[in-house]
Formats: C-alpha cells, sequence, structure tokens
C-alpha cells in the first residue's frame, strides 16, 4: 500500500531525518513515536504530498490508493455551520454528475490524457461516496448527532471536533489512514471506541500518538523516529514490547561498553608501566657500569629500546582500537523534561471545598448541580467522564473564572492555587516565554534563561512569540509559569495531551515529587493508574467519588 525508500528533510542546515525507509501494506497497524521536534508530523505531510523531500520517494499501491489523514489539530473555518462542513465533505451528487459528464466529453476527445482519466476515476469515486444517509450513523457512533447542523463550529468543544474530523476522514472510505495524535481531547470511552474500531478495520494505518495504552491496545509494529542519529528503527510488537527491547539494548550497550572502557583503562595502563620500564632502564644503564663490560651495557640498553618499541606498538593498537567502526558508544542519556516542583510552598490539611456547588452559563440548564466535595493537602485527584459534562467547567469555576450558578467554591487559606488551561489560552500570544517567566518571577534574563532551560527552551526558544510555539512547546511553557508562581495546588485541564512519550513519563515523575495538591482532567489511563490517589468521576449530572 505505502512504501516510503531513502526519504530525507532538512530545513536550512537543519536535517529532520534521513534515509528513512518503511512499508505498510493492508492489515498492518504500525505506530510512529519520537519526541516533539523530531519530525513525526513532517513524515506524514511528506507521505500526502504536502511538503517535498530533500531525497527519497514515496509509493502507494495502487496509485489512486484512497489515503485518509488526520492532521493535528482540526482547524475548520471557525464560522462555519456543522451541516455545511458535512455537505461539503460528502460532496453533492448533482454538481458530481455534471462534473463526471464534463470530464467523459473531455476524455472522448482525449482519450489518452491520463490526467483526465485520473480525474473522472476520482470523481466517480467521490459520486459513489455521495450518499448523505452515512453520515447520521457515523455522527451517532461519535456521539455527535445530538448537535444542530445550524451550530457554527467555533462553539465546539476540543473532543468534539477531533471526533469530528475523525467522522470527515471515514465519510471518504480510506483505504489506508495516516492519524496524526488522533486520541487528543478523546475522553476514555471514546479512546475505547476508536481501539475497537482501528483493531476491526481492514486497511492498513500508521498513527502517531504518544498514548502508551493506545498504542499497546491497537499496533502491531513501531517506528521510532531518533533525533540524536536522524533515523527510523522498527521494533515488532506494540510500545510495551518496543520499551522491554529497548530497554534491553540499552543494557546491553552499558555492558559492552563499561567492559570496553576497563579494556581500554588497561591497555592505558601496560603502555604506561611499559613506557615507565623502558625509560627507567635506559636511565639506569647510562648512569652506572654493568660488569664493566660495554657490550653488557649495549645489552641492556636494546633491552630498553624494544620495551619501548612494544609500548608504541601498544599505543597504535590501542589508537586503531579507539577509531574502529565496532567501538562501542557511550549510550546517550534520552533528552527528557526535567521539572523541580518540590519547593511549593506549605499547604495546610484543607485545599478545596465545594459546597452544594452548581456550574453552568447563564440561560442554559446547570452541567453539574448540588456538588459537595473537598480536596485535602497532598492528594492527587484525576476528574474524569464523557466529554461535554462539565469537567472544563469546573475547573473554571474553581479557578474563578466562571460564578457558580448556586452554592460556593471555597479553598484553604494557605492556598495558592494555579490552573492550566488545556489550550493554553492563559499564554499571551505576543510575548515570548522569557517575557512570559519575568513577568511571574523576580528574574534577570539569565536566571530566566536558566530557568527555562529546564523545561528545554534552549538556544532562541526563549525569544521566539508564544503564537509561534507547538502545542507541546506552549503546554511546558504554561507549566513553567504554574512553578515559577510557586503554586500548590494546581489544576490541570488535560496537561499532557500534547507531550510526548519521554515528556509523559518525566512529567508523571516530576508530579510524584510534588508536595501541593493536583486536579487535573486526564484521560491517559497509563497516568492515571500511576499517578492517582482519588478519581472524581463525572456520570449524568452527578459527581461521584471513586478512590484507588
Amino acid at each position: 500500500m505505502l512504501t516510503v525508500h531513502n526519504l530525507s528533510k532538512a530545513y536550512g542546515l537543519n536535517p529532520l531525518f534521513k534515509n528513512v525507509t518503511f512499508s505498510v501494506n493492508a492489515g498492518d497497524r504500525v505506530g510512529l513515536i519520537g519526541p516533539n521536534g523530531c519530525g513525526k508530523t513532517t513524515l506524514l505531510r511528506l507521505i500526502i504530498g504536502q511538503e517535498q523531500p530533500d531525497s527519497g520517494a514515496v509509493t502507494f499501491t495502487p496509485s489512486d490508493l484512497r489515503v485518509g489523514y488526520l492532521a493535528q489539530g482540526f482547524l475548520p473555518d471557525e464560522d462555519q455551520t456543522l451541516g455545511d462542513l458535512l455537505h461539503q465533505t460528502v460532496g453533492n451528487p448533482d454538481e458530481l454528475e455534471a462534473e463526471l459528464g464534463q470530464l467523459a466529453l473531455a476524455l472522448a476527445d482525449q482519450p489518452e490524457d491520463t490526467v483526465l482519466q485520473m480525474a473522472y476515476d476520482a470523481t466517480l469515486q467521490k459520486l459513489s461516496r455521495a450518499d448523505y444517509s452515512r453520515v447520521q450513523p457515523l455522527l451517532a457512533t461519535f456521539q455527535l448527532d445530538h448537535l444542530n447542523p445550524d451550530q457554527r463550529l467555533h462553539t465546539l468543544s476540543g473532543g468534539q471536533k477531533t471526533r469530528l474530523a475523525l467522522v470527515r476522514l471515514l465519510l471518504d472510505d480510506p483505504q489506508l489512514l495516516l492519524l496524526d495524535e488522533p486520541t487528543n481531547h478523546l475522553d476514555i470511552g471514546m479512546l475505547a471506541w476508536l481501539e475497537d474500531w482501528l483493531n476491526g478495520f481492514s486497511g492498513g494505518f500508521l498513527i502517531v500518538s504518544h498514548d502508551r495504552a493506545f498504542l499497546d491496545e491497537t499496533v502491531g509494529r513501531i517506528l521510532d523516529l531518533d533525533p540524536q542519529t536522524l533515523t527510523l528503527r522498527e521494533y515488532a510488537g506494540n510500545y510495551g514490547d518496543y520499551l522491554h527491547q529497548v530497554h534491553q539494548e540499552r543494557e546491553k550497550q552499558w555492558s559492552a561498553w563499561k567492559d570496553q572502557a576497563y579494556e581500554i583503562r588497561r591497555m592505558k595502563q601496560d603502555i604506561a608501566r611499559a613506557k615507565a620500564q623502558a625509560a627507567n632502564t635506559e636511565r639506569r644503564v647510562k648512569s652506572v657500569r654493568v660488569g664493566g663490560i660495554k657490550e653488557g651495557k649495549d645489552h641492556y640498553l636494546r633491552l630498553a629500546k624494544k620495551v619501548a618499541k612494544k609500548a608504541k606498538s601498544r599505543e597504535k593498537k590501542l589508537d586503531r582500537y579507539l577509531d574502529a567502526d565496532e567501538r562501542v558508544e557511550k549510550p546517550l542519556r534520552s533528552w527528557q523534561m526535567k521539572l523541580e516542583l518540590d519547593e511549593a510552598p506549605h499547604l495546610g490539611k484543607d485545599v478545596l471545598f465545594l459546597e452544594e456547588l452548581s456550574i453552568g452559563y447563564a440561560g442554559h440548564p446547570p452541567l453539574l448541580q448540588g456538588i459537595s466535595q473537598q480536596a485535602q493537602a497532598g492528594e492527587r485527584i484525576i476528574l474524569t467522564g464523557a466529554n461535554g459534562l462539565g469537567k472544563t467547567t469546573l475547573l473554571r469555576t474553581i479557578a474563578g473564572q466562571i460564578a457558580p450558578v448556586a452554592g460556593r467554591v471555597r479553598l484553604g487559606h494557605s492556598v495558592r492555587l494555579g490552573y492550566m488551561a488545556q489550550e493554553q489560552e492563559s499564554l499571551d500570544p505576543a510575548q515570548t516565554p522569557l517575557t512570559t517567566i519575568q513577568q511571574i518571577a523576580p528574574l534577570n534574563q539569565t536566571d530566566a534563561r536558566s530557568f527555562l532551560h529546564y523545561f528545554l527552551f534552549s538556544d532562541d526558544d526563549p525569544l521566539r512569540p508564544n503564537h509561534l510555539l507547538s502545542y507541546g512547546e506552549r503546554a511546558r511553557l504554561s507549566l513553567a509559569a504554574l512553578v515559577a508562581a510557586g503554586c500548590n495546588f494546581l489544576l490541570l485541564d488535560e496537561p499532557i495531551n500534547h507531550l510526548d512519550i519521554p515528556s509523559r513519563t518525566m512529567f508523571e515523575q516530576a508530579l510524584a515529587q510534588f508536595e501541593g495538591t493536583i486536579l487535573a482532567v486526564v484521560h491517559d489511563r497509563y497516568f492515571i493508574e500511576q499517578f492517582a490517589t482519588k478519581i472524581w468521576l463525572l456520570e449524568a449530572g452527578e459527581l461521584a467519588v471513586v478512590y484507588v
């Protein structure tokens, strides 16, 4: 279906990857992983022709293979209605029939024109799929059938936009799927549905995802794009299998490198001893008479030179050994996000009280009513439930951004609250990471840049405007801002959505060291299992507590 051969791409003097080769056949389930910025999205864009490679080739078999591409961050015309978007996606049968007739007439005059032939076949396929009766079942599958066709797209939540993008993709009946982080903004129920659907999909797919549980459930092969070597390696099995293989390889490399280091040290000591022995012998022979016989003195001088020659020979052997292709390189430390969140101000026992709280928006029925819950120091609470039930609204109400419909939110007297929004809308797009941090903490430029370095902002990154930052960079900057402000109660709305797997792992470890209280909306099942001490579950307008 898809063959990628020796693909290379660079931007100016900065190479992304080189000589990338792999294939995806019918029935293949392939996961593409790697840290943010290594070129995963660029690779997908090269495959579908949105960008051109510096070298290499991409081949589809057959040439008219229907490829469905889901870009990261679905950005439709925000003023368009849902109905208009769906009609545009499905196509108008009358218009397609008219277009087909025009192409047929043109082909009658130019029957050998391959471009016209391909256009005719593509339009014929579109016409065969221009059946609006297919739309409603798909909308129902993705729990979007309750939406009004006249609803503007800018009013949809992040999860609804992701699901709508999947609906548009499936309406084209693709044979090969290229999905760039399809799990962003999906709740646990929708993740389970998508896993089941993909496992029943008859075509092949290539998925970029940082959701480790999702990769474990859906893929049978991992492609790892390494920014250090600029190459791609293939591993059999799901993400767990990949991780096991990588750990084994790393342990083997560490063992071989340590053995090599021991051998190099031994060789250097032998050379040093031989040199010292030769020099000492020559010095002693030159300073004394040996039995009064000149021939005896010459014998020891020849012996000293022989030892020195042997040392020189060993030095050359060591140089050849150090330059050899089979020399084992010291394993590189994977780049990882370093967060230091253990300096939060002291927090009293009582952190948060929700007292008969009802939340929602003016002119609409409350999303949740009569909530009475509390959070205490050190708790790690996961807020979960289907999209659209009010998780973000609850966090925004606790943060004071939305007034309660009824009841009240009360914070403990020593609480310093920090809120990390789902779309990082709290970041001023005109500011830079450097000025963002300096507005929060009294740091000079050198100290602020050093602080940002912990969050992987290096070189000129702190000077770039916030609106030019990637999803993952904005997430890291939002978290850095909370740390700089000295918060001891964190409200995190899907904080790891756009973080890659190494960063998610370090994020979990950092939060485990954080002494304050955390209330987070998260759909990553690995994260929940390792992190949560309590779960607040939203169902049918109520909040239930589940202890773990």
